[in-house]
């Protein structure tokens, strides 16, 4: 190069290109701790509230919403279905709070029952020292201290997440007042008449002593020994066939009828041997057709001989035979057996005159017929021990006969009674909950007495405690039942008499679900529900504040004591004390006072089942607490789909026999989370994801953003790949960010520009921006928090990434003060305050680092923000369809050029200067109305209504618009890249007038 040829100066510095401290890389494990601090400095929840407090009856008032927590157990490190429950619940509160309500959230905590209480034994039995042996106020008071240790590392758990909620003043089920009101919403069905004590067959855990609620019991695989009993007939007369009866026996003479059914047996199968000792009746189906059958040959190791009869299903009597290794032509049908017939008939048990009995089993067995009787599976007989099943207990107790069929053989440690025959002191499980030796001697003594035709194992699906993981069984025993059918008269009718009417109308009347199917699984599980079992037989817990009188009957009227001033004296010791108060000497004697003689009362020591613990919250949180609803009813419960039978469950009666209707408006439901396979996550097979783990490698609003990218209404599934693909979206909307952030740096409030006055294409991202907004906020109301973010998202990245922002980065970047660069920074700002409050319910930090970026203030934070109203006047159909055309007809043209830069005729595309051919006339003049060149970002462009040329590029999907190619004429402008004839013939060296004027 000579020395005098001029050289084209660098204009880099003369652009105005992006200038932010915003970092690409978020950084947030490291970064996220600074504004969980910064947070708690500014008192970010406590503003809130003095802003809705200040706003008190002015135009500005702020209508309270509360989400009330159902509150988490105290016992263990936060598992991934706490980061996701707890996490849509702050999404939730957020969202309202942001869209203009006073959005309160108080955190709580489940405290008392079985889990922690089981935790302190483990730790006894370690030190070799026996519960029993400890005065039980010591005893729960290690309960306590151990539930508020967890509490506290719960706590920062989840405030790690981003939670937001008044962590400084929660809940607890175990603080003097929440003891004091769950007591006296227990005395308010005291008082009602709902509380009665009964004895039947409850879910019994031997492992843990105590009764268990429905709600307290999963399912899982487990082995049981199955067995297939003889039932001797013991007499048969008086039936006569009927005309029209079955040809086998239709006008047989009624003693050859008797003749040939005494002696035989009825088989039935069971896969409890235990309940054998207990075994009281035999019932048939009505409407089953059931044969008379005879061994006619047997082989060896056979508990059948040659001439015994049996009584069998017939649908059902080939895989019975089976069962005793008994083959096709071993045996024979003699002739039917109608239900009449089996009327007639009267059994004995088959230990009965056992040598060393003593007559337990004499006595005849009932045998009648029952609906629950089906012939798909075991004999077509049922055995029927009422203390151990609820179907005979019923059927047994219609029929007013519980006195003679009830047996009270089990213990409450699952052993049977110690002066049982046979049996006395063996146990139906160990203490672990494995098998123990009960079902084992029972099938010995049974094959002892040939009792037995058959036996085996079966693998099948089996109640189990959800604390201990044991196996469960029912047991009769007496227990405190809260009534679900009793008329109440308590003058809150308006729903209906009774808890289980009242809970149904309030249901469909006054709840919404979110999905709608947890409507229908709350109706249908209440509708079906037996009464609630209140009673547990253990220490740490709120007591059944009741005493009853000594020597009455539970059928006697003044069998509980009902005494208003012993209730409030019962609250106000609670208030003071708590409920250990319950267990200290003289208690008993200080309560009752002059109200009645103590001598006369006995004092219960059951404690209430933890769902009534936690069904009560709704009274001492949102009813007692300033930070409460004024009704005592929540705007929001949301937890996972299992508490259908659980918390919504046992809210929702306690409720509506205290408050007479449901104490929830919402109820959303979240499904479980699963691995990346959607299997259930297991520490055995290694596929856990924990959240510290999480947080620890990407940061919390990771975890968040999963959670809003998910379907929570469903299960989900999480996983490293799962989280990978997560991250990305999170980097590409960080990056959309970024841009916007560096365009703003200079933004000056002077440079802003009117909407109207604005070009096309900011007005239609103005209607984008009115359109969204109407999305957001019906998501957000709708709870779907899913909705929400896909839209914010593929709006970000689609609408502003890859479109708006793609076309005004040569407007932002190369133009002076001009009304496209004015227009698009004011648009950006706009954005930035929709983008920020939209998407800071969801990431919660990101948010905040974006708006110090912009509002770096001391006390700012865009948690103090709410969602700006958008203008009804930026919504603009029309224009949003001619852009709709010719974004249609951007992509025909990109898409040409894209085929030219893999071909490598260029490099980019402002070296192109298309001519566009566009059929439609109304669509031509809509692109000519524009600045289509720099929309598609080329030099220049020609727009034609021509017929298109064959080789024209085309895509099947946009009719009407062809492409052909051409190169831009003239030279490359040294400042902006545009390719155009004018360049070099302005002041400024090697630019075009654009620039030049820019430059000047």
């Amino acid at each position: 190069m000579c020395a005098d040829t001029p050289q084209t100066p660098d204009y880099k510095d003369t652009l105005n290109l992006p200038k932010t401290g915003f970092p690409m890389r978020a950084g947030l494990p490291k970064r996220e701790p600074a504004w969980l601090e910064r947070w708690a400095q500014i008192g970010v929840y406590d503003k809130l509230r003095e802003k809705a407090a200040a706003a008190k009856g002015s135009d500005a008032e702020r209508k309270p919403f509360t989400l009330h927590d159902g509150p988490p157990y105290a016992n263990g490190h936060l598992h991934i279905g706490h980061a996701l429950n707890k996490t849509i619940k702050d999404m939730i509160v957020r969202s309202h709070q942001m869209m203009g309500f006073d959005a309160r959230y108080v955190p709580g905590w489940d405290c008392h029952g079985l889990p922690i209480e089981w935790k302190i034994e483990e730790q006894y039995r370690k030190k070799g020292k026996n519960k029993d042996a400890v005065p039980v106020v010591e005893f729960r008071q290690e309960c306590r201290a151990f539930a508020d240790s967890w509490v506290e590392i719960q706590r920062e758990e989840f405030k790690r997440l981003g939670i937001t909620g008044n962590w400084d003043d929660p809940y607890l089920t175990m603080n003097y007042h929440a003891e004091a009101v769950i007591a006296d919403e227990f005395m308010k069905f005291l008082m009602n008449g709902t509380l009665y004590q009964g004895s039947k067959p409850v879910m019994w855990s031997p492992v843990e002593k105590t009764a268990l609620a429905e709600a307290e019991v999963e399912y899982h695989d487990k082995e049981s020994f199955t067995i297939w009993v003889k039932f001797k007939v013991a007499e048969a007369g008086g039936f006569v066939a009927a005309d029209g009866e079955d040809a086998d026996y239709a006008g047989a003479d009624s003693a050859i009828v008797a003749q040939d059914l005494e002696g035989a047996h009825v088989v039935i199968w069971t896969t409890t041997p235990w309940t054998i000792p207990s075994n009281k009746a035999v019932v048939y189906g009505a409407d089953i057709a059931y044969g008379l059958y005879e061994v006619t040959g047997t082989p060896d190791e056979c508990w059948a001989a040659a001439g015994d009869r049996f009584l069998l299903a017939d649908n059902l009597a080939a895989d019975v035979f089976k069962r005793a290794r008994l083959s096709e032509d071993q045996y024979t049908r003699l002739r039917g057996v109608s239900a009449e017939e089996l009327s007639s008939l009267s059994l004995k048990h088959p230990l009965a005159g056992a040598e060393g009995s003593n007559g337990e089993w004499d006595g005849i067995r009932d045998f009648r017929a029952a609906s629950f009787v089906t012939d798909t599976e075991g004999t077509g007989f049922v055995h029927c021990a009422p203390s151990h099943g609820m179907e005979e207990f019923e059927l047994y107790r219609d029929l007013n006969m519980l006195e003679q069929v009830i047996t009270y053989n089990v213990m409450d440690d699952g052993s049977f009674r110690a002066d049982l025959p046979f049996f006395g002191g063996t146990y139906i499980l160990n203490r672990k909950g494995g098998e123990g030796d009960a079902n084992k001697t029972v099938i010995d003594k049974l094959v002892e007495a040939g009792g037995l035709l058959a036996r085996g194992k079966i693998k099948h699906s089996y109640p189990h405690s959800w604390r201990s993981k044991a196996p469960i069984i029912y047991r009769n025993t007496p227990q405190w039942f809260a009534s679900v059918d009793r008329k109440l008269d308590d003058g809150m009718g308006e729903m209906g008499d009774s808890i289980r009417e009242r809970a149904l109308r309030s249901i469909d009347e006054l709840v919404k679900w979110y999905p709608q199917t947890g409507r229908n699984r709350l109706f249908s599980m209440i509708e079906s529900r037996p009464d609630w079992v209140l009673s547990r037989q253990r220490a740490w817990g709120v007591p059944l504040t009741c005493f009853t009188r000594k020597g009455a009957l539970p059928t006697d009227a003044d069998f509980l004591l009902r005494n208003e001033d012993v209730n409030k004296r019962i609250v106000a010791e609670f208030e003071e004390h708590g409920a250990d108060v319950w267990y200290e000497d003289g208690f008993k004697a200080r309560v009752l006072g002059n109200s009645v003689d103590p001598d006369d009362y006995d004092q219960v020591f059951d404690v209430l089942d933890v769902w009534f613990d936690s069904g009560s919250t709704h009274a001492f949180v949102l009813r007692d607490r300033e930070d409460g609803t004024e009704d005592g009813i929540a705007d929001v419960y949301m937890e996972g789909t299992d508490q259908h039978r659980g918390w919504f469950h046992s809210s929702l009666l306690q409720a509506c026999g205290t408050k007479g209707r449901a104490p929830y408006r919402n109820v959303v439901t979240h499904g479980f989370t699963l691995d990346e396979k959607g299997m259930k996550m297991s520490k055995s097979l290694g596929n856990t994801i924990v959240p510290e783990e999480v947080v620890k490698q990407y940061g919390a609003d990771i975890l968040r953003l999963w959670v809003a990218q998910t379907d929570y209404t469903a299960d989900q599934r999480i996983g490293p790949e799962i989280l990978k693909g997560t991250a990305d979206s999170y980097r590409r909307l960080r990056n959309t960010i970024r841009f916007m952030l560096g365009s703003l740096g200079d933004f000056r409030e002077e440079q802003r520009v009117a909407p109207e006055d604005m070009p096309e294409l900011e007005r239609w991202v103005l209607h984008r921006l009115a359109e969204l907004d109407q999305k957001v906020r019906s998501g957000y109301q709708s709870f779907d928090f899913q909705g929400v973010f896909s839209s914010v998202f593929n709006f970000a990245t689609v609408d502003l990434s890859a479109f708006y922002f793609d076309i005004r980065k040569d407007a932002l970047y190369c133009d002076g003060d001009t009304l496209n660069a004015r227009a698009a920074r004011t648009v950006l700002d706009i954005l930035f305050h929709r983008l920020t409050t939209w998407l800071a319910p969801i990431l919660v930090f990101t948010m905040e680092e974006v708006w110090l970026e912009k509002y770096p203030g001391e006390g700012s934070s865009v948690h103090l923000q709410d969602i700006p109203e958008t203008p009804a006047d930026w919504l603009n159909p029309p224009l949003a369809d001619k852009w709709s055309k010719i974004r249609q007809a951007r992509r025909v043209v990109t898409a040409a050029l894209e085929v030219q830069r893999t071909d490598k005729v260029i490099g980019a595309s402002l070296e192109a200067a298309p001519v566009v051919h566009v059929r439609d006339k109304e669509a031509l003049a809509a692109l000519k109305s524009v600045n289509f060149a720099d929309i598609c970002i080329t030099s220049d462009i020609m727009l034609t209504n021509d017929p298109a040329p064959a080789e024209a590029f085309r895509m099947p999907e946009v009719d009407g618009v062809s492409v052909v190619f051409e190169k831009a004429d003239g030279d490359k402008c040294q400042r902006c890249w545009k390719i155009l004839p004018d360049v070099g013939r302005h002041s400024h060296a090697g630019v075009c007038g654009r620039c030049d004027g820019a430059l000047s």
